[in-house]
């Protein structure tokens, strides 16, 4: 029976794509296993420090026949290595493994996934793309030294899409713009799923900064926190020409947090990883200073006018999946 490749690696790219944006400093990666033709596991990398894409797919490819296995209680990267070297008696042997990115070929906060793979000897090995990384780079080259059946560049544009944030940030710089809507493109009141603002509270866990408008903060009074998954509040940086803020508005009783307020969006430059949220007219003002937009649709419409801006911005969707009644898309910022 043919094996259609492309169809694996795309359930690969759809699995890595629910973490997007949350594995920084990583980058998001997908892997899929088959054990003799069958799909038996899909796995990705979901924060750093944690299991990489390839090892969360072999344990659950494991625990697909063994679902009494102590692995289950694994969680650390090193212990489930451990476990999986000393306990896999050939068992990936059958395996088909795809992954969207080069298995990395160094020890960090984590094992090497190469060189568990060279080990584990699977009957074949279907990669994305290379790694860009020349620190963790050399996996592919590794497992083919080791007579492994491995290949790469299976829907290599893809895959390089999925990395965008980590090459951005890699080399500088990443800036995304969060933004929720409804279908008729209002964005008043409360949009999203109690799903999207958990997914986005954790967003919120992960960056080096929030910028948010002036106006914003004194309409709205936010917070501006992490409540919904009881993480750290994130440094806030208010982009407005006026000084003067009420200071009883809560993000500015938030503890641990720094505050800065400024009108020049260059205050950004000392940051790595950088979250906006704001509304059309915000959007308006940045456009040329993203790289993303990340979009939170709510399948709902309200009946109000909404005041029109000329956004003039031309934007690549990347990715987009569905989440509970909203849908998240993924929007690349055309320069």
């Amino acid at each position: 029976m043919k094996i259609d490749d492309n169809f694996y690696m795309k359930l690969a790219l759809d699995k890595a794509w629910r973490y997007q944006l949350l594995t920084y400093p990583n980058p998001a990666v997908g892997a899929v296993i088959l054990k003799n033709n069958q799909l038996i596991s899909v796995g990705a990398h979901k924060t750093s420090g944690m299991p990489h894409a390839e090892v969360n797919a072999l344990k659950d490819a494991y625990l697909y026949f063994y679902p009494n296995s102590e692995l289950k209680d694994l969680t650390s990267s090193k212990d489930i290595h451990k476990f999986l070297l000393e306990n896999h008696n050939g068992f990936f042997n059958d395996c088909t493994i795809y992954v969207t990115l080069e298995p990395c070929n160094h020890i960090g906060k984590t094992p090497s996934c190469a060189m568990l793979l060279e080990q584990l000897k699977p009957k074949k090995i279907i990669i994305g793309m290379l790694d860009p990384n020349k620190q963790a780079s050399g996996g592919y080259q590794r497992l083919k030294s080791n007579n492994i059946d491995i290949s790469v560049n299976i829907l290599q544009k893809e895959c390089e899409e999925l990395l965008y944030p980590f090459i951005l940030w890699q080399k500088k710089q990443f800036k995304f713009f969060k933004m929720a809507i409804r279908l008729d493109g209002s964005n008043n009141g409360k949009i999203s799923s109690k799903k999207s603002l958990i997914w986005n509270h954790t967003l919120r866990t992960k960056i080096d900064t929030m910028l948010i408008g002036g106006n914003t903060v004194r309409i709205d009074r936010p917070t501006l926190d992490a409540r919904y998954v009881n993480g750290k509040a994130p440094n806030i940086c208010i982009y407005s020409k006026q000084q003067k803020f009420d200071r009883t508005i809560p993000l500015f009783n938030v503890a641990n947090r720094k505050v800065i307020i400024s009108d020049n969006i260059d205050i950004l430059e000392q940051y790595n990883y950088i979250m906006i949220e704001g509304g059309y007219k915000l959007l308006s003002e940045l456009k040329d200073n993203i790289d993303m937009l990340v979009l939170i649709v709510s399948n709902s419409m309200k009946n109000i006018n909404c005041k029109s801006y000329d956004l003039d911005i031309k934007l690549e969707l990347l990715h987009q999946y569905q989440s509970d009644t909203d849908t998240i898309k993924f929007l690349k910022v055309i320069k």
